[in-house]
């Protein structure tokens, strides 16, 4: 089974695109689709907007959208990075930013439809200061996770803004650092945990990062980085906040400097361990990229991944969208099928999606043909 719907079309209802998108699957099985519908030319600081669609049949159809955060409410600066959360008691939590120097938390109680008023929580993040002087800083994207023992937990990646790659005015997104943020509290309060992945002589520029639960209750973060390997980085931690073993690379998982998605089934292999799966745009050509644009490879070929050996392994892999295909993010519906959000096909240039789409397959589609990469 595999059926793709667009269900956000670029230069429509007043937006000039729309891009990382994120999706999750409530307790109650709702599915809630988020996007930043973005105004001027689509760049990541022009007035970005948080839109959501609700699907209340498993991702078949879906409701019209609507506006959850407004950046007009904010002044100057976009709204983005918007991150949702499944609790187990069925609330859905969400975090986003603005102007990429604010960190914001509201929730809803009735599985999408309506959202509490918006609470600041910057103030919670200022403890990342005694170790790095960040002046930049993103939750996610992509979904958050809830753990087993109820704990609340995203990574977020910040930069001291120095980097000049978007001009005069407007504060660089490199050098970065990669660290999570976690509330125990069903996100009434939120804690800084350890930064784990830094800009040094090996990693180069860490940032949008994946988090997951695996088998034995670690937590892997799968993360995003601009290093000469072209590689995904990997780090473990036993709670999710401290401990953090030293990054390495997947051989398995190529880095084009994008963001990827990661997701854990809910239904186990026979044996009882855990089903992983993992998209990112698998791919290291440069056909569509025009030069000197800051794309270190083309963003297409979104590939998912499936490991049944917490993440050490992918060996079966299936391309889901060959052509243009960028952000991503992965979700499981009540009746086991699953859920991609992805940006699909470009315009003017790689990151200006034609679309926002979503794929529903099943394991048996992913399981048709498997692949090692050697």
């Amino acid at each position: 089974m595999l059926t793709k719907t667009d269900i956000f079309t670029a230069r429509t209802e007043g937006y000039w695109n729309y891009r990382v998108p994120g999706i999750l699957c409530t307790g109650s099985g709702a599915i809630l689709a988020t996007v930043e519908a973005r105004t001027g030319t689509g760049g990541d600081w022009d007035g970005n907007d948080i839109l959501l669609r609700r699907s209340l049949d498993g991702g078949v159809s879906w409701l019209p959208p609507q506006r959850v955060v407004s950046h007009s409410e904010y002044g100057p600066g976009p709204v983005s990075n918007f991150v949702l959360f499944a609790d187990k008691d069925g609330t859905v939590h969400a975090l986003y930013c603005h102007n990429y120097e604010r960190v914001f938390y509201l929730q809803s109680g009735d599985d999408g439809a309506s959202f509490s008023a918006p609470v600041e929580i910057t103030h919670s993040l200022t403890a990342f200061r005694a170790a790095y002087p960040w002046r930049v800083i993103a939750t996610g994207p992509g979904h958050g996770i809830q753990l087993q023992n109820g704990r609340l937990l995203v990574p977020v990646w910040m930069s001291d803004g120095s980097g000049t790659e978007f001009g005069a005015g407007k504060l660089g997104h490199r050098p970065s650092e990669v660290g999570t943020i976690y509330s125990d509290d069903r996100g009434a309060t939120w804690q800084c945990g350890e930064i784990f992945v830094h800009s040094d002589d090996q990693i180069a520029n860490p940032s949008e990062t994946l988090a997951v639960e695996l088998d034995d209750g670690r937590v892997l973060c799968n993360i995003r980085s601009e290093s000469s390997r072209n590689r995904r980085l990997i780090a473990t931690s036993p709670d999710g906040s401290s401990r953090w073993t030293q990054p390495v690379y997947d051989d398995a998982l190529l880095e084009p400097v994008c963001m990827g998605s990661l997701l854990r089934l809910g239904q186990p292999n026979a044996d009882g361990r855990g089903v992983y799966l993992f998209a990112n745009p698998d791919n290291l050509e440069n056909e569509l990229t025009l030069p000197g644009r800051n794309l270190a490879h083309d963003r297409k070929r979104l590939t998912v991944k499936m490991s049944s050996d917490d993440c050490a392994t992918w060996p079966v892999s299936r391309v889901l969208e060959e052509g243009p295909s960028g952000y991503s993010d992965l979700a499981e519906a009540p009746d086991g099928s699953i859920l991609c959000i992805y940006e699909r096909g470009m315009l003017s240039r790689m990151t200006d999606s034609a679309s926002v789409a979503i794929a529903r397959f099943d394991r048996a589609w992913l399981s048709v043909r498997e692949t090692v990469r050697s």
